[in-house]
């Protein structure tokens, strides 16, 4: 079955869309028809017709101009408070150009018929005004309802696929936890320093447990407080960094981290990246930088890519890029320059996370 969207119910520049609208006019006023409402005024039926086509078009044009570019997948909070103000000028709107509509249709009527047209503005206040209203407004909440049931289809879509998403996180994030290799390497390391250097052996033993319980503990969480990320990917660093012989540089600048939350293994996931992707060695080390730009967390790396790595696909960016558009209804900001690759992430402030909670 097709999936109905928005973009799909306003799409005016198709042909099929007009010949539905004069379709569904044709419809209702067949329907006004057979209930005898043209019993004595056949020539009304005509007139009906021509302002209901008119009238759904103006609606559903103005409906486009006003929902079909809306993005939908940000903040609950944000996307109602501005479909609710939308919807207002929707409404005012729809019910000015329809009055004018049928001001314009009685002139033409009137000149057809020869009817005195100075009467035609006098007795549309004085008599047609109430049933124009009761219909137009009917028009309108049927619309309406056709909208609010296409846009909270376009919700559960957006839910469905952050499921989906958070299902295929927690997979990886547990395949992650049994990596062979991950975990033969960082083994070797501790029989290597037990021996040589008890200090480290230790330490790396501390960041080796910090990082698995993080993983065990977030990965069935959407968000998680920036500080919490900031210590993992500190700690998962720190692994790499003695079993580099220090050829990574972290350089961490961030201010009101406790006011944020991120999603999680968020940015571990772009530190591997820089290290999967980039040569590093002591003289020429990886810097990767974490600083804060607004409301953006903003993760670089020096760039010196590996041969093999030139022609890679980049999923691991892609479906981060999803995740991050799913749960913050935000956009992954991907830039490279000659010398550094930048990805900013969109952070979720804490009183946003607890109205939503």
């Amino acid at each position: 079955m097709k999936e109905i969207k928005l973009t799909n119910f306003f799409d005016q520049k198709k042909l099929a869309s007009h010949t539905a609208i004069v379709a569904l006019s044709l419809v209702l006023t067949l329907i006004l028809a057979i209930s005898g409402r043209f019993i004595d005024k056949p020539f009304d039926s005509v007139f009906v017709f021509l302002i209901l086509t008119g009238q759904i078009e103006v609606f559903i044009f103005l409906g486009g101009l006003l929902f079909m570019k809306l993005n939908y997948d940000r903040n609950p909070i944000e996307v109602t408070r501005d479909v609710a103000g939308r919807l207002l000028v929707f409404l005012f709107a729809c019910l000015l150009v329809s009055m004018i509509l049928f001001i314009v249709m009685k002139y033409l009527a009137g000149s057809l018929t020869g009817k005195d047209l100075s009467r035609v503005v006098p007795d549309f206040f004085e008599y047609d005004i109430k049933d124009w209203f009761k219909s137009t407004i009917k028009g309108l909440l049927l619309g309406s309802i056709i909208f609010i049931v296409l846009l909270w289809q376009t919700s559960l879509r957006r839910e469905q696929q952050l499921r989906e998403q958070n299902l295929i996180f927690q997979n990886e994030t547990l395949k992650s936890q049994v990596n062979p290799h991950f975990l033969f390497n960082s083994l070797n390391t501790i029989s290597s320093l037990i021996n040589t250097n008890p200090d480290a052996a230790e330490t790396f033993i501390n960041n080796l447990s910090f990082v698995y319980r993080y993983i065990l503990e977030n990965s069935h969480n959407d968000m998680v407080p920036l500080q919490s990320e900031i210590e993992f990917v500190t700690n998962y660093l720190n692994l790499h960094k003695i079993r580099d012989d220090d050829k990574i540089v972290l350089e961490i600048n961030i201010n009101s981290a406790d006011q944020y939350k991120i999603l999680p293994v968020s940015l571990q996931i772009l530190a591997e990246n820089a290290i999967k992707h980039n040569i590093a060695t002591r003289e020429k080390p990886l810097i990767i930088k974490i600083t804060m730009q607004d409301d953006l967390i903003v993760v670089s790396n020096t760039l010196r890519k590996k041969a093999s790595q030139l022609m890679t696909t980049g999923i691991g960016l892609r479906n981060l890029a999803e995740r991050v558009k799913l749960t913050t209804g935000k956009n992954l900001i991907i830039s490279e320059s000659d010398e550094s690759f930048i990805v900013k992430i969109p952070l979720l402030k804490n009183e946003y996370i607890n109205s939503r909670e």
